[in-house]
């Protein structure tokens, strides 16, 4: 499992279209993604769930990537993340 924690700058955070996107785009990659803020995680292909989060702009979040492709898919997320989030 590879891991990288981010700070939201988005100003909707984690809700709405931006939580939409990132599932969208993690449905693409080989590995299993879960987003982590405090002692909550959910995985983001369960857009409900990671909206219930609560992740707002200025929330630091974990991001880990689990199975095939850890590495290609960490940094493809990592690239997201600094565009979209």
């Amino acid at each position: 499992m590879k891991t990288f924690t981010y700070t939201l700058t988005h100003p909707n955070g984690l809700h709405g279209r931006p939580a939409m996107e990132l599932a969208d785009f993690a449905r693409t990659l080989d590995s299993a993604v879960t987003v982590r803020k405090g002692e909550r995680s959910a995985p983001v292909d369960h857009l409900m769930a990671l909206m219930l989060l609560g992740a707002s702009q200025g929330d630091e979040v974990t991001v880990a990537v689990e199975g095939g492709g850890e590495e290609k898919d960490l940094a493809a997320l990592e690239d997201f993340f600094r565009a979209n989030l």
